[in-house]
Formats: C-alpha cells, structure tokens, sequence
C-alpha cells in the first residue's frame, strides 16, 4: 500500500507508517485472502483508513480487549432492546396477522410468530454480511464509509446525511420514552417537557465517554434492565389477564398487514450501529458471536413477549406495554426498566456522534489525545445531538408518524438493501450453486427494501384521510 501526502515532516511520516503498518496487521488476522486478484477491490478511497489503527501507546485507545468483548456483545444486546417496550408486540397484539399462519389465499396472511422468526433469520444474515463486509474491507468504521466504496464520495455524503438524522430522530424517541416513564412513576403529566429536559442532561452527560469501553459496562446494566422490566409484565399480565380474548388466525388487508409487518422489521433495526461496534473490537472474528447473541436474545424475548401478552391482554394493549398492566405494577415495571431506556439511548448517541467525531479528526493525532480541542470538540458534537433530539421531539406534533417513516425509509436500508449490495460487491462473479442463489437473496433484499419504501409512502400519503399509521 503506497504512502500518499506531501511528507512535511519526520512526524506525518512516522504517523502515516504506522497507519500502514497497524493496517497490514489488521488484515492478517482476518479470514479473508488477501490475494492479487482481490487487493485492488480491498484497497480503501484516498484517504479512508482504519481510525483506530495503530494506536499502541496513545492516550486514548480505543479496541477493546480480553474480557471486554464480553460487555461489547452486551452493547449489540442493548441496541434494540427498548423495542422490547413497543416494537415486536403491537402487530400480534392488535390481532392484525394473529398468532397462527391462516390460509395462503388471505392476503399477506401469515404468522406472527412466523414473521419474527423469519425477520430475525433475515437480519442475522445481513448483520453476518455487514461483518463480513467489514473483514474485507478494515477502514469502514460506518455505513457512510461503507457507502463511498459503492457510490464513490456522493454516496457517503448521502449516506452520512442520512445516518445522522435517523440516529437523532431515535434520540428523540428515548427522551420521549424516559418522558413517558416519569410521567408514570410520579403521576403527573404536567411536567413532561421538563421531563424530557431532565432525561435529555441525563443521557448528554453518560455520553461525554469517547471509548465504547465504558459504555459498554453500562450496557450491562441496560440488559438485565429490560430482561428483567419484560418479564414483570409478562408475568403480571398473566395474572391479571385484562382481556383474555385472542384469536389464532388473522385476516389483514394489504394494508394493516403491510403496517404489522414494519414493525417487526423496526424492532430489528439495529444495523446503522455495527460498523461502529465492530471497529473498537480487537479481533473481527467476534463480531460474529455478538451477532448471534443479539440476534437469538432478541428473537426469543419478543416471541416469548408477543405470544404471551397478545394471549392474555388481546387488543388493549398500550404502547410501551410496560403500561397494559396494573398502575402499580407498571411503576415497578417502569423503575426495573429505567436501565435501558436511559442507557439504550445513550449507546445510539456515542454511536452517533463517534460518525462525526471520526470524520473531523480521522488520521490524526487528535482521535488518541487528550487535549483541549479533542475531547472539546467530542463535547460540543454530543451536546448538539442531543439538544437537536430534544427540540424535535417535544417540536413535531407528528414526531412519532414522521420516526416511522424515517425508520421505514432509512432502516430498511441500512437493515435489508445496502447489505444486498453489499454482498453483490463482494461475490461479483458467481462461480457455484450456492452463489447463485446467494445472490437472488441479496436480489430479494434489496427488492424489498424498495417495497417498504414504496408501501410507507404510500401509507404516508393516505394517514391524513385514515387517521393512523
């Protein structure tokens, strides 16, 4: 790999080597050849490499090691675990594709529980693509650099566009989420700006740590937080079982069984983060034990949630559910779960202001210093994310329509159709069977993230003469 830049002098050379050098290390520990035929696909845009790349003996390090891989695992596990308090329930629960698969002929007449499965199989493999992406590629560090190996340096402007106003919208849904929380424990609603304040101060000041490191220990307290908030309401609603009517077999139309659908696909859109994630880990290999514990964590907790509360507490349901139980009940819930819906919030912010950080002080000293301007500068990015979050939420009457939508539009991108092409850069020429079919999965992705993208516009359009979304 050539060294490129007017060498100024003995220090922009010596940082530049070790770049290289860490870059070259970093390449041996991956699975992936490193061949003559593939290094010209692996060679990174001018200018993009690995940020955490030779940062042995820096004030700052940022990769993770040893026994802290566990806790990174925690912080995938974190990532979508406040959609345990609304997401995956609301299609089941509502009785719009019931529990059981109906007849073929119904349109989109299918399962519940078979659509969680299949959603959470299907995001398992595009996280695995993500990872494998990522192993192929070292210098990514986000799905913008990502996108400029794609489409070139417009397709990272999009794509960073994009990100960052999807990762402040999901902010604003956690201030809105705490808002909602206090409301509950102390029973009074009047107060629910100052409460989003609160929340909003609270989670701006558990983010001023640059290292995942230490919010991954935090991550530890958010998963046995809602574990623990899910399985009080589970069981409470059991025995209060505030309207025991369920049916097994549901009837949709086109369109509620579309908006049932998108939920489940919401509830496993943690994506957009993985890039992220997996740069501060040591090895790349365990990117994948991560994966999979996110993934069948997730995936059991919401069939588990879903069937039981969907059997027990039918269509009154509340959103978070958390709510459908006793008012009593529902504060101790509220309190076990005050974990993750503080910290789960604060992981989206780090991760989302680690996009911008990066991007200003990529290559530089600054990112491994502790300096005025460093971590000043990593100050003010948190502190404008979050109060930009706050504003929107508590300014958008239709704050919740429009995080659907933006959801919808960007998540399934960043979830389903930006890993379909990722996977169609990666096996350009299908040499097996196997391949072949690979590739009309990836095919399938991506036609049908342009499916959801069409079918919310279009449900977006009609909200105003329906009333819902």
């Amino acid at each position: 790999m050539a060294i490129t830049g007017k060498k100024t002098n003995q220090d922009d050379v010596d940082e530049r080597i070790s770049i290289v050098e860490g870059q070259t290390q970093y390449q041996s520990r991956c699975p992936d050849r490193y061949d003559s035929e593939s290094i010209k696909d692996i060679m990174p845009p001018a200018g993009l490499q690995d940020p955490f790349i030779g940062e042995e003996g820096a004030q700052i390090q940022y990769r993770i090691t040893g026994v802290n891989d566990g806790n990174q695992a925690l912080c995938y596990i974190d990532d979508s675990s406040v959609s345990l308090l609304r997401g995956p329930f609301t299609p089941v629960i509502h009785g719009d594709i019931g529990i059981c698969p109906v007849r073929f002929t119904d349109t989109l007449g299918t399962s519940g529980c078979i659509l969680i499965v299949a959603i959470g199989a299907l995001t398992t493999y595009t996280g695995y693509v993500l990872g494998q992406f990522k192993v192929r590629h070292p210098q990514i560090h986000n799905m913008s650099d990502a996108a400029e190996i794609l489409f070139g340096a417009w397709g990272r402007e999009i794509i960073t566009i994009a990100q960052i106003i999807f990762f402040v919208f999901l902010m604003g849904a956690h201030i809105l989420t705490f808002s909602i929380m206090m409301n509950t424990l102390t029973n009074h609603a009047a107060c629910t700006i100052l409460f989003c304040l609160a929340g909003t101060v609270l989670t701006f000041v558990l983010t001023l740590s640059r290292r995942l490191q230490e919010v991954s220990y935090l991550g530890i307290i958010s998963s046995l937080s809602i574990v623990i908030a899910v399985m009080i309401t589970v069981v409470a609603i059991g025995i209060e079982a505030p309207d025991p009517r369920a049916y097994a077999i549901g009837h949709p139309t086109l369109l509620s069984g579309f908006s049932a659908a998108l939920n489940i696909i919401i509830s496993f859109a943690g994506h957009l983060a993985f890039f992220s994630f997996q740069s501060e880990l040591a090895e790349p290999k365990d990117f994948t034990k991560a994966l999979v514990a996110l993934q069948v964590t997730d995936t059991s907790l919401y069939l588990v949630a879903a069937v039981v509360i969907y059997r027990y507490a039918g269509a009154g349901v509340k959103s978070p559910a958390l709510l459908s139980t006793s008012p009593v009940v529902a504060k101790v819930a509220f309190g076990v779960a005050v974990g993750t819906i503080v910290i789960a919030g604060v992981i989206i912010g780090h991760v989302g202001a680690k996009t911008i950080y990066v991007r200003l002080f990529r290559g530089t000293r600054r990112m491994n210093e502790r300096t005025l301007v460093s971590y000043g500068t990593w100050v003010i990015i948190v502190l404008v994310l979050w109060t930009i979050a706050w504003v929107i939420a508590n300014a958008i009457p239709v704050f919740n329509d429009l995080l659907n939508l933006l959801a919808a539009a960007f998540g399934s991108w960043f979830s389903f159709g930006l890993e379909g092409l990722f996977w169609l850069h990666m096996n350009r020429e299908l040499r097996s069977a196997r391949q072949i079919a690979l590739a009309g999965l990836n095919v399938f992705l991506v036609l049908l993230c342009c499916f959801i993208v069409s079918e919310t516009s279009y449900k977006w359009e009609l909200k105003p003469l329906r009333g819902d979304f």
